[in-house]
């Protein structure tokens, strides 16, 4: 059964996915607004609201910054990601965005003086009061400077000194993230080298079933031949910013999601391509923990099997400030955004976002607002050795920049400490089988891969 499942799982990934490579290159100017033409769009790496500058502050050695502390316990175990907690019903458009303007700036930035780092973990027990009513305020902290967290040991001793527990992350299974140190409960960030030609667009770490309630996100070694800034975005100022029409219609009309496509011939006989789909939505589908629908041909090419996410509100409130937030990961998956920026993401692993009454794909000119909206907010993080961008999954969105040469990011999800809402779930190990298939065939893609070849 075992070997059934993997060999299923393996259909997925398009054999077309490892057709030679055609190199092009990127223009790296900034460009805010789409041009809909027949020939294939250029790739234009998108810009940033801010841009603080790089101090080139010094780090350890990968041997030395990815060593575990064997004397504390083993956090393998951790709580499941917990539900997603919806509150988007009855939202007033208009009073949300009036809501969202009266944000502060996110992220707050707390830099280490001497004394700081001379407390080290110390500093992180007697503030955690201070920082997590911050957090809810301002939707992200950037801790910069702060020597204890230029090594997974002293990283570990810092989000536990608040008391922060450890959970999965919502995608465990989606193969674009291995462990950094499975013990410590710490992922890495997608630093392979087939993906750092990806630029990662704005989003939460959520599905419509899953979505951690926390991050830290460390930077252990910058990359080492530049770029690679880590995004932040606030989701209520993103809310404030968008055309107030387009966001009424996309919270009436609600969105899907489709995260994987499976090509067969067109022309497929009905009663095979029924068989592939049951065969998919029985065997791995389940495997991600998802609330996927397998649907034909949505984006309207012949015999592309998508697998699509429930519909969902893009405007949701903060389970706890209840504050209207642009809560959906539109700015990543829309595929009319994918096709203009640097992509490295093969054929099989593209996404699309859909207007969900019509299951038609978002127009170009509502791409085109969130592109606008969503960049003009973020904040592209110089983030050195030992920093950590602290984050409310609920309030603000996430991403990564291109980078060059090599470059060791990692991150620990957290649950909720209220009871109910983590709930009783621990880890399924099960799940585990799935990452570590997907993670070893994007092992196979070579450096620089570019979803055009696909």
């Amino acid at each position: 059964m075992k070997l059934f499942i993997a060999a299923a799982s393996l259909a997925i990934w398009n054999v077309g996915a490892f057709a030679p490579i055609h190199q092009q290159q990127h223009a790296l100017q900034s460009n805010t607004h789409l041009l809909s033409t027949a020939e294939p769009p250029e790739r234009v790496a998108p810009d940033a609201g801010y841009k603080p500058e790089w101090e080139n502050r010094d780090g350890k050695a990968p041997d030395d910054f990815t060593k575990s502390d064997m004397a504390k316990d083993d956090l393998s175990g951790m709580w499941e990601c917990p539900l997603t907690r919806w509150d988007s019903d009855g939202i007033d458009v208009v009073k949300a965005q009036q809501m969202a303007r009266m944000a502060p700036h996110c992220p707050l930035e707390i830099r280490a003086t001497a004394e700081d780092n001379v407390k080290g973990a110390a500093y992180f027990d007697e503030n955690k009061d201070m920082i997590k009513a911050e957090l809810l305020k301002y939707g992200a902290i950037w801790f910069r400077g702060f020597d204890l967290m230029k090594d997974v040991k002293g990283y570990r001793e810092m989000h536990e000194r608040m008391g922060m527990d450890p959970c999965l992350d919502p995608l465990h299974s989606s193969g674009l993230r291995k462990f950094a140190s499975e013990r410590d409960a710490l992922y890495e960030e997608v630093n392979k080298a087939s993906l750092r030609g990806h630029y990662i667009g704005l989003h939460c770490e959520s599905t419509a079933k899953r979505t951690a309630a926390y991050a830290a996100f460390v930077c252990f070694q910058k990359a080492t031949e530049g770029g690679g800034r880590f995004l932040v975005a606030d989701g209520a100022a993103i809310l404030a910013e968008l055309d107030t029409t387009l966001l009424q219609k996309l919270y009436d009309r609600k969105i899907r999601i489709s995260v994987s496509n499976l090509d067969i011939p067109p022309g497929t006989p009905g009663i095979i391509k029924d068989g592939f789909k049951n065969l998919v939505d029985a065997a791995v589908a389940p495997k991600f923990d998802m609330d996927l629908e397998m649907i034909y041909e949505s984006d309207g090419k012949p015999g592309r099997l998508q697998a699509v996410e429930t519909a969902e509100s893009p405007i949701n409130r903060h389970p706890v400030t209840g504050m209207p937030v642009w809560f959906n990961n539109a700015h990543n998956h829309a595929r009319k955004l994918r096709d203009r920026r640097p992509c490295g993401v093969p054929e099989v692993g593209m996404t699309e976002v859909f207007y969900a009454d019509v299951m038609e794909p978002l127009s170009l000119e509502d791409c085109s607002e969130i592109k606008r909206a969503s960049e003009k907010h973020i904040t592209a993080l110089a983030m050195e050795p030992g920093d950590v961008l602290f984050v409310d999954n609920y309030r603000a969105l996430h991403g990564r920049d291109v980078f060059q040469g090599d470059r060791y990011h990692a991150v620990s999800w957290f649950t909720w400490d209220n009871e109910d809402w983590r709930g009783p779930e621990r880890r399924n190990v099960e799940k585990n089988g799935m990452n570590k298939i997907i993670n070893q065939m994007m092992d196979f893609l070579p450096k620089d891969f570019e979803s055009d070849q696909s």
